[in-house]
């Protein structure tokens, strides 16, 4: 039998040196009056909650930044899932108000916003029959609904639109970037839709001259639709060129004087973002809000410690990754920024 002494083993002394003692508190009902104040006690309270207060604070000290005139240059980047929810709104506010400079976003990012702004997406359930959605012509989106008929709208729109854009092409002898093809139905937008287009991304994208890039432009009912016109037409100059587009991505992180990449999901949005600020030695500042685990090697999971490896962020970067659904902590960071 070993000598041991229980009592040493389970009372083990021990040392705080080097660890800032920040005690771990949550809000006492009793002493706060509103919900701004219970988020205020969110980086002190632990677990997830601790990463959203740290997110807050990265933002509002690049906000500042802004503020003062010093250049933050902030990509923002979404898959097509957060504007098929309601954080769509958010996002256009965010464009609006020009709190973000690069856009990166999917096919659906693109496509679904400018469908809003035709028809509303509806909530359902996330138990249904799912066949039975087919043979009503209802597509489902996790709990959100998307009758067809947006997509046969959709379509009214978009076949005038490649008609415009192949004729600016016969016009200036060249294909156009993904980029300049969004700014364009931006432009479409501004001119064809009444007033709901004043709650759209791609409108204040627009307005606002704030490019947004989607280097998988045909994954998704644009690429549809573009084979549809293509088709039926026989037509074969109609391009999209995406490698301009990777240039002009680039040199936008490469120019900055600083960056901060705000980034919901992962998927492509993801990596072009970090990977144009490989180009400059890594961002400055970085917010992840994602579901995914990095147990698969998946750069969706892939936490921002791994992006310091590849040079994607800095190594005395400010960041932090929130594992949370966007659609319940996305609202709360925006608001605390921006208002709070």
């Amino acid at each position: 039998m070993q000598n041991l002494d229980p009592k040493k083993s389970v009372l083990k002394e021990s040392s705080t040196e080097g660890i800032e003692e920040i005690p771990v508190v949550g809000p006492w009902l009793e002493d706060v009056s509103s919900l701004e104040e219970v988020i205020d006690y969110y980086e002190r309270i632990g677990f997830q909650a601790t990463h959203l207060g740290k997110a807050i604070e990265i933002w509002k000290k690049v906000e500042a930044k802004r503020a003062k005139g010093e250049e933050v240059r902030v990509f923002l980047g979404y898959t097509s899932n957060i504007v098929s929810s309601g954080l769509r709104e958010i996002i256009a506010y965010l464009v609006k108000h020009k709190k973000v400079d690069v856009i990166v976003t999917t096919a659906g990012g693109v496509e679904e916003d400018f469908i809003k702004a035709l028809k509303p997406f509806i909530l359902g359930e996330w138990s249904v029959d799912d066949a039975k959605m087919r043979e009503k012509g209802i597509n489902r989106i996790g709990n959100i609904f998307v009758p067809n008929d947006r997509y046969i709208e959709f379509e009214k729109h978009m076949i005038p639109f490649f008609e415009r854009l192949l004729e600016i092409e016969r016009e200036e002898k060249r294909a156009l970037t993904a980029s300049e093809i969004i700014y364009k139905l931006g432009k479409y937008m501004d001119e064809k839709l009444g007033k709901e287009k004043e709650k759209s991304i791609l409108y204040w994208a627009y307005k606002n001259d704030i490019p947004i890039f989607c280097p998988a432009l045909t994954d998704g009912s644009f690429g549809d639709m573009l084979y549809f016109f293509k088709e039926e037409r026989g037509d074969r100059e109609l391009i999209i060129d995406i490698a301009n587009d990777i240039v002009k991505l680039n040199n936008l992180a490469i120019t900055a004087k600083e960056t901060a990449s705000i980034i919901l999901g992962g998927s492509f949005p993801k990596h072009a973002i970090i990977n144009a600020n490989l180009f400059r030695g890594g961002t400055d500042y970085a917010i992840y809000i994602t579901t995914a685990v990095p147990w698969d090697g998946s750069l969706s999971g892939a936490p921002p410690s791994e992006g310091v490896s590849w040079g994607k962020i800095k190594a005395k970067a400010d960041y932090v990754e929130i594992w949370a659904d966007a659609t319940l902590v996305f609202p709360i960071l925006v608001w605390k920024v921006m208002k709070g």
